[in-house]
């Protein structure tokens, strides 16, 4: 089961103004290929999928744990989508003659107000819907570990390619922290596989070959030492962890790795305003009253 929380793994600050084609190269690292979408539903089939589950526990553990953070990633990537698209078409008519969504015509990533209503879809940065035919999850254990192992290669690869493609805060916020936390999902693959085969796959890293520490948005956060923290994602389960996590840590300042019990301190979700043109979520402001009153809560109008 999933126990969620309602908050962001991360503050992310808002844009001082609406961002679409950052939103746009954003989408890359949510359903792209070595998107968020892709990191999470690879790990859970392979979590839902693995065999000898109690004599391989910490290997399994370690899938299942890293999954439920993945899970925040999706949320914290999308989120960044929804604040650079906030607020950028839209001249508040409800007259469709008026054609209040005429600036999207100018956009190369129309799908975010077509299919959506100014927000995060399940895409890539080309608009191709995220597949199933991106997860891979072949039962074999070292198969699975090592593919985990590229993905996250992959993944940050992309990351910093979007983070030189766009100035924007948000972005490179979210890319800073991914790159990060993307790290000490590679490392934990890497142990894990040295732990079953011998082959120190530590030597590799980091991949590409540049440190995090040459990005300012993934730099402040190696500082204070989340690239060595696995957070155990759980009240009560997954205490094997450091069976795997543990040693000094092969990227990064140096330091020893260590299993964190709780969560990341978070950040607030946003809360955007409606989007009469869009018809999101669908509702006026009288509307909003009458399901406020009815349902004896302040809606904070």
């Amino acid at each position: 089961m999933f126990k969620r929380v309602d908050k962001l793994q991360i503050d992310l600050p808002r844009p001082d103004q609406p961002d679409p084609e950052a939103a746009g190269v954003v989408q890359e690292l949510l359903g792209g290929r070595f998107g968020e979408m892709s990191t999470l539903n690879n790990y859970m089939f392979q979590s839902f999928n693995f065999r000898s589950k109690k004599k391989l526990r910490p290997f399994y553990e370690l899938i299942a744990n890293i999954t439920a953070e993945e899970i925040g990633h999706v949320e914290l990537v999308s989120n960044t989508i929804n604040l650079n698209l906030d607020g950028s078409v839209g001249n508040g008519s409800t007259n469709p003659d008026d054609t209040p969504l005429a600036p999207v015509m100018g956009y190369e990533n129309k799908f975010n107000f077509i299919l959506g209503g100014q927000n995060a879809i399940p895409a890539d940065s080309a608009g191709k819907a995220w597949t199933g035919d991106n997860v891979f999850s072949s039962g074999n254990l070292v198969n699975d570990l090592l593919h985990n192992f590229y993905l996250e290669c992959g993944a940050r690869t992309h990351k910093m390619r979007v983070y030189q493609m766009t100035d924007n805060e948000t972005a490179r916020e979210l890319a800073g922290y991914l790159l990060v936390r993307g790290g000490v999902h590679a490392v934990a693959y890497a142990k894990a596989l040295e732990e079953i085969t011998g082959v120190n796959m530590m030597k590799m890293l980091p991949v590409p070959d540049l440190d995090n520490s040459k990005y300012d948005h993934a730099r402040k956060y190696e500082e204070k030492g989340t690239h060595r923290k696995l957070f155990r994602f759980s009240d009560d389960d997954y205490k094997l962890l450091d069976r795997i996590w543990n040693g000094p840590t092969p990227v990064g300042p140096p330091g020893e790795l260590e299993v964190v019990d709780g969560l990341p301190e978070g950040g607030e979700i946003p809360d955007l305003e409606h989007v009469p043109e869009e018809f999101a979520p669908g509702f006026d402001e009288e509307q909003f009253r009458e399901l406020s009153k009815r349902l004896q809560y302040e809606a904070g109008m």
